[in-house]
């Protein structure tokens, strides 16, 4: 199947897309010759092709047949007009069409802007864009965890085996380890520290992400991000802590029976604010939190400084403009650097590079897992009377699913915290790139509607995925929004989704847990407008001389032109994939936690309704959406569900437990 897809005619095929998308241009002025490069030029085709090659056999057999029909029309003699009318054509032929031909025009920007020469290690657009790439080599840092890779079928024993390393796995491996259990930790991804944070976009994309990077809902309404590698999220979010508001833990537990979240969740909460060092003493704020923190108070809204877990002795604020690509200085204190390293040290053990496929059973009770490297093949078996379920919003349900446990709320209630955004032009460089991506936040409307209101946050700078997110319009206007793109500032509007109906987890028929998401629930809609007439004023306020909605077809301001009726515009565009472009970097409440087995997974203390011994211990266990970035609440929740699964082993079968 692969020397189909790269065989000619449809490389000719491949390589005319490519240049459609990214052509050539006779501009003046063109000091970096930005306009006049093509993708072809940079061997974008070639390398577009390398990619598609990876992609499984029924997805390169419908690429290819997209191709095919291209060809067939006659797409690589037609002009540069006609090529960019057909590829619009053909987008609206069929939802299929238009997923294969946005993902062959978001890989090839992508990679135009994203990828680094060989040669150089830097990328040719990085000195139009303003964007200095790596600041520093990675340090020749030992690796302090000695993890096990599988080479051959294992089978191991322990009292407690926890799926997923991240904020949720990480904080009960520890605690459990420390109060004298046998712990067995098992990640899909592989371990990587800061010998190897490289600051480079791709390579980040590719070792330290869910399926290698930002991917679409199964429905492309949403691109979502999440961390896969040993730390899971910790080890790639933006640092964001924000302690759980009491709206929601009022909701929590007079709505799904955690009631002592409500009245005993502040000595977790201390716990885990205490252990990451989470201060606001690595906070310097960079062009576009200055952008927002002035045109918030020039309105009269709220802006407030973000607490962060980094370590002040090590923080660099040029190095931290890359901790998405994972930190360099060890400044972030990621489970990386916490509590993987206390369960170490208690004892616990770490198997990378394993994918759970299912819990095993005995008796309607849990006794282990059994998962698979997929590089290898072999196969992993953990008996364990206990077993822990952090692998992700994203991928905790589809362990269950496969396994035939939860009830039939499995996969249900997919929270997402969904954000549109927005980029404001200043006409300075706003070294985006410079400085932590969330050191302040506007949080005036975080309490409209009972709790479920928005967030003002920032991004972090990238060039490659910044490319391919930009909508394309034509290839003369991305390439003016590009070079435009120094100057910006990038603002989005992070919901707290209600709606039960939004979103959902299954199966695909290969049993890989697949995300649908459509933001249906007309209060959410509502909302996510307000977000933007927010996002949108604060950008006016603050000075800007252009604003541009993230939508496919660009909606712009310009300095002079009436807001209200810009606003307007921007409110009309549909909430769904083709037009409004929506992000979500936090994924919640796929098996979560309630007294309902008809509408929850696991009780109030986190195991399940159906299946003694198996804890949800992840943000699938969030009731709901937490409203803010979910880390600092989802490490809280872990600390006390590790007390309660301590108090159940102890009280019932755990000699080990028992005793501490």
């Amino acid at each position: 199947m692969t020397d189909q897809l790269l065989a000619e005619p449809r490389m000719d095929a491949l390589r005319a897309v490519c240049d459609t998308v990214v052509p050539g241009i006779e501009h003046h002025p063109d000091p970096h010759g930005h306009w006049a490069r093509s993708a072809s030029s940079y061997g974008v085709p070639e390398a577009v092709a390398e990619a598609l090659a990876t992609l499984p056999a029924d997805q390169q057999a419908g690429l290819g047949q997209l191709l095919d029909a291209l060809g067939a029309q006659g797409f690589t003699r037609a002009s540069q007009a006609s090529r960019e009318q057909l590829l619009r054509n053909v987008s609206l032929a069929s939802p299929d069409a238009a997923a294969g031909i946005g993902a062959l025009g978001g890989l090839t920007l992508l990679l135009h802007y994203g990828a680094p020469d060989p040669a150089t290690g830097r990328n040719p657009a990085w000195e139009m864009l303003g964007y200095p790439g790596p600041v520093s080599p990675p340090p020749a840092q030992p690796k302090p965890l000695q993890p096990l890779v599988l080479e051959s079928d294992t089978a191991l024993e322990a009292d407690v085996v926890v799926v997923g390393s991240g904020a949720g796995g990480g904080v009960i491996a520890a605690e459990l380890a420390q109060r004298g259990a046998s712990v067995v930790v098992v990640e899909a991804g592989n371990y990587y520290n800061e010998a190897d944070f490289n600051q480079y976009e791709l390579w980040a994309w590719q070792n330290l992400y869910w399926r290698g990077g930002p991917t679409p809902t199964a429905d492309r309404n949403v691109t979502l991000q999440a961390g896969s590698c040993l730390g899971g999220g910790t080890v790639v979010n933006w640092t964001n802590s924000l302690r759980t508001k009491e709206w929601v833990r009022r909701e929590w537990a007079d709505e799904h029976g955690l009631h002592d979240v409500a009245s005993d969740f502040d000595r977790h909460l201390d716990a885990v604010w205490s252990r990451l060092s989470v201060s606001t003493d690595c906070c310097d704020l960079n062009g576009p939190h200055q952008a927002m923190k002035r045109g918030a108070e020039a309105l009269g809204w709220s802006f407030a400084v973000t607490n962060r877990n980094a370590d002040p002795s090590t923080y660099d604020p040029a190095s931290a403009g890359y901790i998405g690509f994972g930190d360099q200085t060890g400044s972030k204190q990621s489970t990386l650097k916490t509590y993987l390293p206390d369960a170490v040290a208690a004892g616990a053990r770490i198997v990378v590079g394993c994918f759970v496929e299912r819990v095993l059973i005995d008796g309607a009770r849990a006794t282990g897992i059994v998962g698979r490297s997929p590089l290898t093949g072999a196969e992993l078996t953990v008996r364990a009377p206990q077993v822990v379920l952090a692998a992700g919003a994203l991928e905790t349900p589809g362990v269950l699913l496969r396994s035939g446990i939860g009830g039939p709320a499995v996969g249900r209630h997919l929270r997402l915290h969904p954000c549109t955004a927005t980029f404001g032009s200043y006409g300075e460089d706003m070294r985006a790139w410079w400085g932590a991506p969330h050191t302040g936040l506007v949080d005036e409307f975080a309490p409209l509607d009972d709790g479920y209101g928005f967030l003002i946050e920032s991004v972090q700078y990238t060039t490659g995925l910044a490319a391919s997110a930009v909508p394309w319009r034509d290839a003369r206007q991305h390439k003016q929004a590009l070079e435009d793109f120094h100057s910006a500032a990038t603002f989005v509007g992070l919901l707290r989704d209600r709606g039960d109906q939004n979103g959902k987890v299954v199966l695909d028929p290969t049993g890989i847990a697949q995300p649908f998401y459509s933001l249906h629930d007309p209060a959410d809609q509502a909302m996510t407008r307000k977000a933007l007439d927010v996002q949108v004023r604060i950008h006016q306020a603050a000075g800007a001389h252009q604003i541009i909605a993230l939508a496919d077809g660009m909606p712009v301001w310009n300095q002079g032109d009436d807001l209200e009726d810009y606003i307007r515009r921007v409110q009309r565009v549909p909430l769904r994939a083709g037009a409004m472009r929506l992000f979500a970097a936090h994924q919640m409440g796929t098996a979560r936690m309630g007294t309902d087995p008809s509408t929850s997974v696991a009780g109030p203390t986190g195991e399940l309704h159906d299946t003694p011994g198996v804890w949800i211990g992840d943000t699938s266990a969030f009731p709901t959406a937490s409203g803010t970035n979910p880390m600092i609440t989802v490490m809280a929740l872990s600390h006390r569900t590790a007390e309660q699964l301590a108090a159940a082993a102890g009280a019932t079968r755990d000699p080990a437990l028992q005793e501490a």
